[in-house]
């Protein structure tokens, strides 16, 4: 198992835009990936579970992928996540 923590420190935090490069990644990996927010866990492969999170400014989520890819998975999730309020 590998763990991604991430606080957001845009306004804009996680909109339709992030959202959806997130899912992208997300679905080329065969690993289970879940983000959780507030003892709230969600399919991180799935648009509406993951907006459903209503994620904003200054809030923390934590990425956790378990599975035979789990180290691509998450090397390619940090990158992402590394970008993503560029």
């Amino acid at each position: 198992m590998k763990v991604l923590q991430y606080t957001f420190k845009s306004e804009m935090a996680l909109h339709a835009r992030p959202t959806t490069m997130i899912i992208s990644e997300t679905n080329k990996f065969k690993s289970d990936i879940r983000i959780e927010k507030d003892n709230i866990t969600v399919n991180a492969k799935s648009l509406i579970s993951v907006l459903s999170l209503v994620v904003d400014k200054g809030d923390t989520i934590r990425i956790v992928i378990e599975g035979s890819d789990e180290e691509e998975a998450y090397n390619s999730i940090k990158n992402l996540f590394d970008n993503l309020e560029d």
